[in-house]
């Protein structure tokens, strides 16, 4: 990586700790949200089958019932803010949301910047293609033209991956992502494969499969840093509705499929 990239890369990461920093001295957004009685979540809508809008814009999707739980179980009313992969993080710094659940998977360098809770869901980021496409690993994508969501998962996992001759195309959100696949536009795209069960599902004539498997990443609850008291009553939240169930239920209606093993992530 070349001094200018890493600066680059750098740049925007010392903006948003500065963020923090500045909205540190203000750490009680749960009192703010019982006060208030209405929690405000920052939700990717153009991302299934975590969060999606039907015909009449109504939200639905695992991570909107999460988030539909949670608030119900806080006893406030619910407000979405939708977002996309690449303003997550400043709408939370910001206070445009109080959390964000929206497909967010837990990473090194997100965890500089911001919270999570406990995993409440998960994401296997894999690679996707028309099946007529001769991809089955790495390798097979030196010369290939790869689309992915700018700044996401799949676009921090798969360049140190990627062979050389690959080129990265980035797109703002996962709708675009997969549009830029299904037009031609690139031969590949890094993506969940939950959104490629889905977009599979609405394109049958298009032959959509999954190539191969980049790496099955825990999903967060986020939130400001210094947020102790909202951090433990989500964490609890998360313990409770994955014990029970709850969570697991929502997350295979949605996707059908179950989710993930994540009991690893928490305390025995």
């Amino acid at each position: 990586m070349t001094s200018i990239r890493r600066l680059a890369l750098l740049v925007p990461l010392l903006t948003l700790c500065a963020l923090a920093g500045l909205r540190a001295a203000h750490a009680d957004t749960l009192g703010d949200i019982r006060q208030r009685g209405k929690i405000v979540v920052a939700i990717d809508l153009n991302s299934p089958p975590f969060g999606m809008a039907d015909d009449k814009l109504k939200p639905y999707g695992s991570d909107v019932t999460a988030a539909q739980m949670l608030a119900k179980d806080l006893g406030v009313q619910l407000e979405i803010v939708q977002v996309t992969g690449p303003n997550r993080v400043p709408y939370l710094l910001t206070g445009k949301a109080d959390i964000v659940i929206a497909s967010f998977s837990i990473t090194p360098e997100r965890a500089k910047v911001i919270d999570f809770s406990l995993p409440y869901s998960a994401a296997d980021s894999v690679v996707a293609g028309f099946a007529s496409t001769p991809i089955k690993s790495l390798a097979d994508l030196a010369g290939k033209r790869v689309g992915v969501v700018r700044g996401n998962l799949q676009d921090t996992l798969l360049i140190p991956l990627v062979p050389k001759g690959t080129t990265m195309v980035r797109f703002d959100d996962d709708a675009t992502n997969a549009v830029a696949l299904l037009s031609g536009q690139v031969d590949a795209i890094g993506t969940a494969k939950e959104l490629v069960v889905e977009t599979a599902r609405r394109n049958p004539d298009k032959h959509i499969e999954t190539k191969f498997s980049v790496k099955v990443v825990p999903q967060g609850i986020g939130m400001r840093k210094g947020e102790t008291a909202l951090k433990v009553w989500i964490d609890n939240w998360v313990t409770v509705n994955m014990k029970n169930g709850r969570l697991g239920e929502s997350y295979q209606k949605a996707a059908g499929t179950p989710l993930p093993d994540l009991s690893a992530y928490f305390p025995r």
